[in-house]
């Protein structure tokens, strides 16, 4: 049963979730991504906490898409950051979230489009033409946040706003699914 046929029912798990996104175009992930919804506990196995920063967590990486699991303390923050070209979805699975997203003015300076206050099941969409963005978890406690890239990412740009510079950063995960190990 492919996503269409299933688009009125809630997946009841990530491999649910995970399927469809394999069976389906990427013209069907924002679809997809906004229509689905798992409990909580769903993510629970994919769950990493630091008190340093956010964890990125991989579900699955393959060469149509990335599905991470960001577990994030209060007050955590990404730094301002582009997506190496790709598309990507956030979906809001736990806790209320600002979503500041920014462009580069003729004069090479980071200017604040504008800002969006999130909370679950909320879903916030980005690519690098519409600017880089970060986020920051404003809950009084843990959040969590599903990010959908179509086509995975390994590299992208961070701001420094202070500084005007833009770094080329590699990004990794803190966690990965022993199943993928040998794969990534």
């Amino acid at each position: 049963m492919n996503f269409t046929e299933q688009n009125n029912e809630t997946h009841q798990s990530i491999n649910e979730l995970v399927t469809s996104l394999i069976e389906e175009d990427r013209t069907k992930y924002n679809r997809i991504i906004r229509s689905f919804n798992l409990p909580i506990s769903a993510f629970e196995s994919y769950c990493s906490w630091s008190e340093e920063s956010y964890t990125r967590n991989c579900i699955v990486e393959n060469e149509k898409f990335q599905l991470i699991l960001l577990c994030w303390g209060e007050g955590q923050k990404s730094p301002i950051h582009d997506h190496g070209g790709e598309e990507c979805w956030v979906k809001f699975i736990q806790g209320e979230f600002k979503e500041t997203i920014y462009k580069v003015n003729s004069s090479g300076e980071l200017n604040t489009v504008k800002t969006f206050m999130a909370k679950t099941d909320d879903v916030s969409y980005m690519i690098d033409f519409m600017g880089c963005h970060c986020l920051e978890n404003i809950s009084a406690g843990k959040s969590m946040s599903l990010h959908l890239y179509a086509k995975p990412i390994h590299n992208c740009n961070l701001f420094d706003e202070k500084s005007g510079e833009s770094v080329r950063k590699k990004l990794s995960y803190n966690t990965i699914p022993e199943e993928m190990t040998d794969l990534i």
